[in-house]
């Protein structure tokens, strides 16, 4: 059986990284080398490791996100802000 493996845009694929059939990579997440993915990526998440898992957050421009507040958080470089909502991080406009 043949399921749709999907990499949304703006995410980065690390060197020798496996992901699983029918696996999607949200927008801007980022995928460390080397790492197993069998599950889903969040848009914004950041996953490394065998098997993958989530290890925090990075920007639109692949930057670590910091905390500002339980559910936000900011960008150091660009000051960008980005709220978490039931799971789903985007950013704030």
């Amino acid at each position: 059986e043949f399921k749709t493996t999907l990499v949304q845009r703006g995410s980065t694929l690390g060197a020798n990284c496996t992901v699983v059939c029918g696996v999607t990579i949200g927008e801007y997440a980022l995928v460390g080398a080397g790492s197993v993915v069998t599950h889903d990526v969040p848009a914004y998440g950041v996953v490394y490791g065998v098997p993958g898992r989530q290890a925090g957050w990075v920007s639109e421009e692949g930057i670590p996100l910091q905390s500002a507040a339980p559910d936000e958080f900011r960008c150091p470089d660009t000051a960008k802000r980005y709220r978490l909502d039931d799971g789903v991080l985007a950013p704030v406009a």
